[in-house]
């Protein structure tokens, strides 16, 4: 007999760790990392092994501080409730909104028009404002409850999953090798220099949001036993879904293809399986788009539910739906903030990809951020009780706050890129640092560095 979803006046406690996996390769597998694995195959050749293990390992220690974090305070808010405790609510806000709040608003269009390019290649014209029907399917999906959606989103994901190991198995398997001979690849991973380090952001990018999974503490049975497991094994699986499927690339396509075109894994699907392999990437389109936005839209707004309870945010963030249980306001305004860019852009994707960028740049400032909050925390609660705590106490966390602070150094090949990179992270931070200004001082009444008790955070 299956169990029972628990049920609280709050959010219900529906998520066991199937779901919780599947929900964390959701979060971090789309069009757009699958195209960076494979268009940094084609830029690194076998080195980009290097820059893929680099990742693993920076990915590794955030989830390790996020797990300590999470299981301190199970709350939604996530970092904007740790950022809280530790250092006050203006850098908590700050953090919570430049890094996913800000940015999925670009980030999010990118991917369905990347999608939309992806189908108008396969049949031009016959899937006008399908990015919208898919954006606003998921958001109805989500307000109708996390339980049916981690159900629907157990197909998208395992489907997508089979999909990416077909095509990695098949070009592993293939006799025809019209791009790098094997051999040449080993060579390549074994001469490799300091430029592999250049490629590292590209690798990382792939390895992106596993965290945000965290938001859906509140709704996870036993977050205990299964948060900190179905992170960890998604990032693991997916370590050895992108070096297989980089692997294919490199060995199937010219390096020059791979690094030139702004959709490579339609080169790789043709490379491998001729016209059949249109209709194989369509399905790969589909699906880690579809999983990249069903699960963001579940996570996010379960971040602003939790940033309100802390009266980071308007109280409207705080209602839930009257039978459901689902946070429906944050749902739709993120929904709607992702349809305007939508509407404005079209199908020209090129405006949005540096913003993209931009955004994968704040994320790597809040991991440095969580990592600074979970070495503070330590220190100014020691005796407080961590159902995990991050091994080799600070290293993991050191490691981290270097890693992610070389890759925003070396976010763009450019200085030219770099630069306007640069230019919009600090744009986001500085639009989210004028709100939680005028919101600490004018609404919360707080200084803007005057911390949380952490039995006020847990508490809320």
């Amino acid at each position: 007999m299956s169990e029972k979803p628990v049920v609280t006046k709050g959010l219900k406690k529906v998520l066991g760790f199937g779901s919780l996996f599947i929900i964390a390769i959701g979060l971090v597998v789309s069009q757009a990392s699958v195209v960076s694995i494979i268009q940094g195959a084609g830029l690194g050749g076998g080195s980009f092994f290097i820059a893929i293990l680099i990742a693993f390992i920076l990915t590794v220690c955030y989830i390790s501080t996020y797990s300590e974090l999470a299981l301190m305070m199970p709350k939604a808010g996530s970092i904007s409730t740790y950022t809280a405790v530790s250092a006050g609510h203006f850098p908590a806000i700050v953090a919570a909104l430049s890094a996913y709040v800000a940015p999925a608003i670009f980030a999010w269009p990118a991917e369905l028009l990347l999608m939309e390019h992806v189908l108008d290649s396969f049949s031009p014209g016959s899937f006008t404002h399908i990015s919208l029907a898919l954006l606003w399917f998921f958001a109805i999906l989500n307000i109708l409850g996390i339980d049916l959606f981690a159900t629907i989103q157990g197909f998208i994901s395992y489907t997508m999953l089979v999909t990416l190991l077909v095509i990695g198995f098949s070009g592993f398997a293939s006799e025809t090798t019209d791009g790098t001979p094997a051999i040449e690849i080993w060579q390549e991973l074994l001469h490799s220099d300091s430029s592999v380090f250049s490629l590292v952001l590209l690798a990382l990018w792939a390895f992106i949001s596993f965290e945000v999974a965290c938001d859906l503490i509140e709704e996870t049975k036993n977050p205990k036993k299964h948060l900190p497991k179905a992170m960890f094994l998604a990032s693991f699986t997916m370590l050895l879904v992108y070096g297989l499927l980089a692997f294919t690339a490199m060995r199937l396509v010219p390096a020059t293809q791979l690094a030139n075109t702004d959709i490579p894994h339609w080169v790789l699907g043709q490379a491998i399986f001729g016209n059949t392999g249109k209709l194989i990437i369509v399905v790969l389109a589909i699906t880690t788009t579809s999983g990249a936005i069903s699960s963001a839209l579940a996570a996010l707004p379960r971040l602003l539910y939790g940033m309100a309870h802390h009266k980071q945010l308007p109280a409207i963030f705080m209602r839930l739906h009257p039978t459901r249980k689902t946070p429906w306001f944050g749902i739709l305004v993120l929904s709607v903030a992702t349809t305007i860019p939508i509407l404005i852009f079209g199908k020209n994707p090129d405006a949005l990809l540096m913003l993209l960028i931009s955004a994968a740049s704040c994320w790597l400032l809040t991991y440095i951020i969580a990592h600074i909050d979970l070495i503070i925390l330590r220190k100014k609660y020691p005796a407080h009780h961590r159902p995990y705590k991050s091994p080799v106490f600070p290293s993991l966390q050191l490691v981290g706050i270097i890693g992610m602070a070389f890759a925003f150094i070396n976010c763009a090949p450019t200085p030219e890129l770099r630069l306007k990179i640069y230019i919009n992270t600090a744009l986001f931070i500085g639009l989210t640092a004028a709100f939680a200004f005028f919101w600490v001082r004018n609404k919360m009444k707080k200084g803007l560095f005057e911390a949380e008790a952490i039995e006020q955070a847990i508490k809320d």
